[in-house]
């Protein structure tokens, strides 16, 4: 059996710790939210300093204050965690993002059902910034069957829509 000495505990913590940081950074970023957008939206509940302290992997984090954070950001546990597959925080996944507020800017009867899609995402999260909306991959597709077209086709529509980020087409591959 092999025994660690404290350094290389160290070493698997700090490891640990700023692939835990990445993952909190992406769950940011991903909403949208610069560290003192954490803060304010918080309500000065989380501090940016801390935020980014927790980000860089130079200070811990309790299991309840990330659950804590979890709760913050709308999304389980499980999704602030490092996953175990090698590099898994390195690559962060493709994000899609629409704009809604260039969506506002579409005919109602083009942009009707994604406008109703992001509303009940939306709603679902408790998520109301009202600048962008993080979706995935599965809701590309949903949104395709729902506007009666391939995904792909669908995606370079709302791209040109200016609602959809033009990295998304990477998300359908």
């Amino acid at each position: 059996m092999t025994t660690l000495g404290h350094e290389g505990q160290d070493a698997m913590a700090t490891d640990y710790a700023r692939a835990l940081g990445g993952r909190l950074r992406a769950i940011r970023q991903q909403q949208g939210l610069s560290l003192q957008g954490v803060e304010e939206k918080s309500g000065g509940r989380w501090k940016a300093v801390v935020i980014g302290s927790y980000e860089r992997g130079d200070r811990a984090v309790t299991v309840a204050k990330l659950a804590e954070l979890a709760e913050f950001y709308g999304v389980p546990v499980a999704e602030l965690l490092p996953g175990g597959m090698a590099g898994a925080a390195h690559e962060p996944p493709t994000q899609i993002v629409i704009d809604l507020e260039q969506l506002t800017r579409v005919p109602p009867d083009k942009a009707g059902p994604l406008a109703r899609y992001a509303a009940a995402i939306q709603t679902q999260r408790g998520d109301y910034n009202g600048r962008i909306l993080s979706i995935r991959a599965d809701d590309l597709r949903t949104l395709a069957v729902i506007y009666d077209q391939p995904a792909g086709l669908l995606a370079e529509e709302l791209i040109a829509w200016g609602v959809l980020n033009p990295e998304a087409r990477a998300a359908l591959g």
